[in-house]
């Protein structure tokens, strides 16, 4: 637990008397503000917190420097860089309405307020200082200042010490099949107890029109919609029928109007509406990321229980684990899927490469390769660069998923060979971009993991959490959604949402990234045997983790057991000489920082 650091206000801290002449009332209300002043900062020493650092400031003052027309204020800033960078943080200002009489003083003034600003790694170290001055209250009123107080050092960072294990990057292999007939399936999701086919994320519209922009010969449609057991889609008994009728309607009005080579009289439709199908649903939960025991206690309910269909679903809401149905279920109930069977003409791989490379300096029309020709020459070249060229050119010419996907992978292993920051950030961020245009075109729970994990490296949290939640909705295996649920609660960790992080974890697996990301979360709510006991259990899966033994020596600081935390720092040191520096700039060591042991531990 942090006591908050009380400072009194003294003559050492007031200007000289040079400075403030005594017949200055603001001269008076300066000092006599200051006689027996109080300032305190919880934490104590500044913490991050997400993306920002949070912390309160309460000030007491004598009332009786209290004047009319003056004004008593502490301007809050935080200096780093070796004071040569100063943030304005906030200020306090005793007039009425700003403080409270305080209960046990009757006799001295209180505020009490939070501050926050942005966390970024440059402003550790630093401190928050307070800069007193009087000031009269008219415009272009007089002001004087006195020496400013050291509030609080900054910033802890244990927050940040987040595990996440990125899944390697790989390019999608590039074949070139002769036989180019096929059958293109492309999933829609309405709104609940919607049937208009929308616009937006989780919808395929922008991939439908771009295919049948493309003219395929298409000799068959198959569309098949259904609803979630929720009352708002339950309610009407044809909403499926007016989905499957939507997007047929949609079809074949795109056809008339963007197809030059099919016609809708020639192609054969075929429809399908699911209706209370518990069939689909359970389905999907076997492919949740539910625990067995609870799948279990699904299919009993639905298949073993007596019942309607809508009583069965009002028994759902009694599961504890309920907001997870409605929450990633459900949505994927609303579904619609059109499924295209088209053929084009055949064509032989002979000199692919050099065609791209005509195609790309544009030096030849793009059909003279088909689509999977010009992705394919892009594994005939090892040069990121030129990749990137083929890559975007069948981005610009077919639209096609693969070629998203693969552009996106392209950038994003730029980015890992740029020194620049700033480049390497604009990399990311295309990358970004174009995974979520594959993901759009292709909707799996893998692609959008993909969106997720490009916009976590690019720090674009928010769209990282969107993805990664609408990955889970989407489903997938067992594997792939403990790895989702993963990085998700290592995000949340990040940006501060503990008790979130800490659910997304009870859905995934036990490995190290879980493990020492669970650790961290006790860490910050303060458990700190808990953290030390779970962190050992790291220890078994990598025993020569350096930043496992330095969380170990954290938790040992903060349990102010300095032997334990040399002991630890000692062996993270003696794994990765890094860490010595690190811990030299840590203020979780600054009890320490003097001491014999923890000098012997960084030598």
């Amino acid at each position: 637990m942090l006591l908050p650091r009380i400072l009194p206000g003294v003559a050492g801290l007031l200007l000289t008397a040079a400075a403030l002449p005594a017949c200055s009332p603001l001269s008076n209300v300066l000092k006599q503000a200051q006689a027996g002043q109080q300032l305190t900062v919880q934490p104590t020493v500044l913490e991050s917190n997400g993306e920002n650092v949070l912390f309160e400031v309460t000030a007491k003052v004598p009332a009786s420097h209290l004047r009319k027309g003056a004004a008593y204020n502490l301007g809050l800033s935080y200096r780093y860089q070796n004071g040569l960078r100063e943030d304005t943080v906030g200020r306090l200002t005793f007039v009425s309405g700003e403080f409270v009489y305080d209960e046990r003083q009757k006799n001295m003034l209180v505020i009490r307020r939070q501050f926050s600003f942005p966390y970024s790694p440059q402003k550790s170290p630093g401190e928050l200082v307070a800069l007193p001055d009087a000031r009269e209250l008219r415009p272009g009123g007089k002001r004087v200042k006195a020496a400013e107080i050291r509030l609080a050092r900054g910033i802890v960072t244990t927050s940040r010490l987040v595990v996440r294990q990125d899944t390697a990057l790989a390019l999608l292999p590039e074949s070139v099949d002769n036989n180019m007939s096929g059958t293109r399936v492309l999933p829609f999701f309405f709104d609940a107890g919607q049937s208009e086919v929308r616009n937006f994320l989780g919808t395929n519209v922008a991939a439908l029109e771009d295919f049948i922009e493309a003219n395929q010969r298409t000799e068959k449609v198959m569309i098949a919609a259904g609803h979630s057991p929720d009352s708002l889609d339950r309610h009407d008994p044809r909403l499926a029928d007016k989905r499957v009728r939507a997007l047929m309607n949609y079809y074949k009005k795109r056809v008339d109007t963007d197809s030059y080579l099919n016609k809708v009289s020639q192609i054969d439709f075929e429809t399908e509406a699911y209706h209370r199908r518990w069939d689909l649903f359970l389905s999907k939960v076997q492919q949740s990321a539910l625990k067995p025991a609870q799948i279990d206690s699904v299919l009993l309910l639905i298949n073993d229980t007596p019942g309607t269909y809508a009583q069965k679903e009002k028994r759902l809401h009694q599961l504890s684990f309920y907001d997870y149905l409605e929450q990633y279920i459900y949505p994927v109930m609303r579904f619609g899927t059109v499924a295209v069977r088209y053929t084009a003409p055949k064509r032989y791989d002979s000199e692919i490469y050099l065609l791209s490379k005509k195609i790309v300096e544009k030096q030849t029309e793009t059909d003279a390769l088909t689509p999977e020709e010009l992705r394919y020459s892009a594994t005939l070249t090892p040069l990121l660069a030129e990749k990137q060229r083929i890559y975007e050119t069948s981005v610009a010419t077919t639209g096609a998923w693969q070629a998203y996907h693969n552009l996106a992978v392209v950038l994003q292993l730029r980015s890992e060979k740029e020194v620049n920051p700033k480049v390497a950030r604009a990399y990311q961020r295309r990358a970004a971009v174009n995974f979520t245009l594959a993901a759009h075109r292709n909707p799996t729970a893998e692609l959008f993991y993909r969106v997720a994990s490009a916009y976590h490296r690019a720090n674009d949290k928010l769209e990282a959490l969107q993805n990664y939640d609408y990955a889970i909705k989407l489903g997938g295996s067992p594997t792939m959604l403990s790895k989702i649920f993963a990085d998700k609660a290592a995000l949340e960790i990040e940006i501060g949402q503990l008790d979130d992080a800490l659910r997304s974890l009870s859905y995934s697996s036990k490995t190290y990234q879980n493990i020492m990301n669970r650790a961290l979360i006790y860490v910050l709510k303060g458990n700190y045997p808990g953290a030390a006991d779970i962190y050992q259990q790291a220890i078994a899966l990598r025993p020569q983790d350096p930043l496992l033994y330095y969380c170990l020596a954290v938790v040992a600081a903060r349990q102010q057991n300095e032997s334990a935390a040399a002991m630890h720092l000692r062996h993270a040191v003696s794994l990765d000489r890094t860490y010595a520096n690190r811990a030299v700039e840590d203020l979780e060591f600054r009890d320490f920082a003097k001491g014999k042991p923890f000098l012997e531990a960084l030598r």
